[in-house]
């Protein structure tokens, strides 16, 4: 399992860029329309971590990680089968490929295919 994106969603996104440049010496770039306005910063190990602000007026600050995929329909249906509600079904975001979250135990579970 490989971790695509980590997304953070805080009403203090310009707070919580500054805590992991600092913390973690990344740096962020300017509000991406395809990720929800995330500023996002790339790992040298290919891995993204995003922060924006909620998308409604319901969505809550959260940190949910997406894990990679190479069939997105074939990991949502092994979610259901395994219990899991799709929450958010598979989304094509432009040129970041596509996603979809499932809740399961009580938690978001993301996942990726690009």
């Amino acid at each position: 399992m490989t971790v695509h994106y980590l997304e953070i969603v805080t009403h203090d996104v310009d707070g919580v860029a500054a805590l992991y440049e600092t913390m973690c010496g990344l740096s962020f770039g300017a509000p991406d329309a395809d990720l929800g306005q995330a500023r996002v910063a790339a790992r040298n190990n290919g891995t993204f971590v995003g922060i924006r602000k909620p998308l409604a007026d319901h969505e809550e600050p959260i940190v949910r990680t997406y894990v990679a995929v190479d069939d997105l329909a074939q990991s949502l249906a092994a979610a259901e089968r395994a219990g899991a509600t799709i929450a958010l079904p598979a989304t094509p975001l432009g040129t970041h490929g596509t996603f979809a979250i499932v809740i399961h135990g009580d938690v978001q579970h993301g996942l990726w295919q690009r």
